[in-house]
């Protein structure tokens, strides 16, 4: 795995429809070492941490890989005429990552980089807001369908991280996969 970039972002009103609803899913690229700490990254903020954040789910990562499928999404659903370049962080993500997909990580399977440990934790699940940020209302059973949902990652060893840095995979007990678990739990909602 190498890191693209790490995005960070702080809460802020997102309009939904009528309402208006507080929201950190807006990341930007931030340069340099970025500290990580158990909750996160330094300058990140989670607004919800009942479902993002938290120790469990202190940084999301998020395949580069699927950024072509949201442009076709996009440029399908009219919310893009072109194929726009979506930045990286547009999902909301913390580390935008060349491999591996959802398919090829599991949960215990730890990233080993050159300052700090990231334990595989879980799937990430949309959510309204992520339908608001994509620009269409089905964007969530699009991820869901798809099942390029990203990952979320606790830490196991503090430190710092950086765009361009590679990690070691260590495979941990590999009995519930990234993809196997999304499905599942796309599954149970959709009961």
């Amino acid at each position: 795995m190498q890191v693209r970039s790490i995005n960070t972002g702080s809460a802020r009103r997102l309009k939904v429809g009528e309402r208006s609803v507080l929201t950190a899913i807006g990341k930007h690229p931030v340069e340099g070492p970025v500290a990580v700490h158990r909750l996160g990254l330094e300058g990140d903020e989670q607004s919800d941490p009942s479902v993002h954040g938290g120790l469990d789910k202190a940084v999301y990562a998020y395949p580069a890989a699927h950024y072509a499928f949201w442009q076709a999404q996009r440029r399908e659903h009219g919310v893009s005429l072109f194929d726009e370049v979506l930045p990286a962080g547009f999902a909301g993500e913390n580390l935008t990552v060349d491999g591996p997909l959802e398919h090829e990580i599991f949960v215990g399977d730890t990233l080993h980089f050159p300052d700090c440990v990231l334990r595989v934790t879980a799937p990430r699940e949309p959510c309204f807001k992520f339908n608001a940020v994509m620009g269409f209302a089905q964007a969530s059973r699009a991820m869901a369908l798809a099942g390029c949902c990203g990952y979320y990652l606790a830490v196991d060893e503090p430190g710092s991280i950086a765009a361009g840095q590679r990690a070691t995979l260590v495979p941990g007990r590999r009995s519930l996969g990234i993809a196997q678990a999304f499905a599942a739990k796309f599954a149970k909602h959709s009961r």
